[in-house]
């Protein structure tokens, strides 16, 4: 065992470096044991391996996957897990997005999740993250998933770290092994309670890895390439203790999720055919799609309880930033507003930037809204539309070019975009592969509740619907929200 180890060591030590040899298929590594009961793996995400298991080439369910997280979760590791479900399921329609940040913690995703994550609205969100245990900002995104969509959850607790104080072989009860452990139990802790609370899945990543390493007479170093990020061996362990819970088993209860996304077909009583051609429908959910079905191309009005989705303010959504001008993060971290938007593109001026006094002024400006205002990023900025607000020690430029002792860019600029999560017209699209969908959202992100739907055709005719999807969040967005 001893052996093994060494020659492990030494196989990752020519691995980091040699770029060719980065290329290579990947090491072989012993199995892993599960690490729970493997026959109850899966039962909180049965909904997204039952449209990835029951897709066909005759049918291919649509599946949305979100990796999110910080620097950990951008290792390879995602990719392997992502390709073991593109080859197990290849007739699924599959979109795999990682839109993990390094560094950031529970505190700081907590405000880039409005941008990056509801919006997205995943049928799976795959989710890990350090910091942010004890203020109540981890749980605080995962119940707003559960509130503001119907996506899944899977929460994989921490792979093993290891202090720089320490030596590889070091005492495992230094008090700065401790500590590093205490807080990588206290979020393994908290993903089991709420895996238990919410119906999410829990990948015990930590305990399987532990029971790894002593197995093969390893250590924690063994595992990485610095303190925290996962060597090959790590990356390897970490996607396998992942993958042990993306398994479909319809002996699995079907209650926990049979609801949270529903399909009407048009022919369904619930849907009202008028005279005109108009398709009303009442639901309950904070979403609503119509699937197209084959036809000639029409396009119809969408009313949402008696009025076009653009009069509805939260149907809106500000994108993530462009990034900084090194390291990659957004160039500032959430974006507020406290008037109506209008779809259209932002773009923030840099007007004095002095990294040694820590000085950044700007100024904002939108394709249609025009000049708004200008901020300094150490105060509250609300642009005179009102259409944006960006609080203090939101922004990372400064942050980011201190990091990697760069100066400012000449001409560098921020941009992003005020985006619909609906539509005021729909217009079919052309079905060219029966085997397929074709979906569009109508609305996506009004109060979860009873509302009305009425799509309208701008001409006299039957409009080419199959069926219509309705989106109901298991959680509702509480008072304090």
């Amino acid at each position: 065992m001893q052996l093994l180890r060494y020659t492990l060591i030494l196989s990752l030590a020519l691995v980091a470096c040699s770029s060719d040899l980065l290329a290579q298929p990947t090491a072989k590594f012993d199995p892993v044991k599960p690490a729970g009961d493997p026959a109850t793996f899966g039962a909180n995400i049965q909904r997204t391996m039952t449209l990835l298991a029951t897709s066909t080439p005759e049918k291919r369910n649509r599946v949305r996957i979100l990796f999110y997280g910080q620097s950990v979760t951008r290792n390879p590791w995602w990719e392997d897990v992502a390709n073991d479900l593109r080859k197990r399921f290849p007739h699924a329609d599959l979109e795999i997005e990682n839109r993990a940040i390094g560094g950031y913690g529970g505190p700081v995703l907590i405000n880039t999740a409005e941008f990056d994550l509801y919006p997205f609205y995943p049928d799976l969100v795959i989710f890990h993250v350090w910091a942010g245990v004890e203020t109540g900002h981890q749980e605080k995104i995962i119940r707003r998933i559960r509130e503001r969509t119907t996506a899944e959850v899977l929460l994989w607790t921490s792979n093993l770290r290891w202090p720089k104080t320490v030596p590889p072989d070091g005492d495992p009860q230094h008090p700065d092994v401790l500590a590093k452990d205490a807080q990588d139990q206290a979020i393994s802790d908290l993903y089991f309670r709420l895996g238990r609370e919410l119906n999410c899945e829990v990948a015990d990543v930590r305990t399987g890895m532990q029971g790894y390493l002593k197995k093969n007479n390893l250590v924690v170093k063994d595992t990485l390439r610095d303190t925290v990020h996962p060597n090959q061996l790590g990356n390897f362990l970490i996607a396998e203790f992942v993958k042990q819970h993306l398994r479909y088993d319809p002996s699995f209860p079907a209650d926990k999720w049979k609801n949270l996304v529903t399909d009407v077909p048009v022919n369904d009583p619930r849907v009202q055919h008028k005279d005109d051609g108009s398709l009303t429908l009442n639901f309950q959910g904070n979403r609503i799609d119509v699937i197209a079905a084959p036809g000639d191309a029409v396009k119809a009005d969408v009313l949402l309880d008696g009025k076009s989705p653009s009069q509805f303010p939260a149907l809106y959504y500000h994108t993530r930033p462009s990034p900084t001008p090194v390291a990659g993060r957004p160039a500032f971290n959430r974006i507020d507003h406290r008037a109506p938007l209008q779809v259209e593109t932002w773009t923030a001026r840099i007007l004095e930037c002095d990294l040694e006094k820590d000085v950044l002024r700007y100024e904002i400006s939108g394709s249609k809204t025009g000049p708004d205002g200008t901020g300094d990023h150490k105060q509250r900025f609300v642009s005179k539309s009102g259409r944006v607000v960006i609080e203090p020690r939101m922004w990372m430029v400064n942050w980011s070019l201190r990091y990697r002792k760069q100066s400012l860019p000449k001409d560098y600029q921020v941009t992003w975009e005020t985006r619909p999560l609906f539509v005021d017209v729909w217009q079919s699209p052309a079905v060219t592969d029966p085997a397929k969908e074709y979906p569009t959202v109508l609305a996506q992100g009004f109060k979860n509740g009873d509302h009305s739907l009425i799509l309208k055709p701008q001409t006299t005719g039957k409009l080419p619907v199959k069926a219509f999807r309705i989106y109901r969040p298991p959680l509702k967005v509480s008072a304090a929200e």
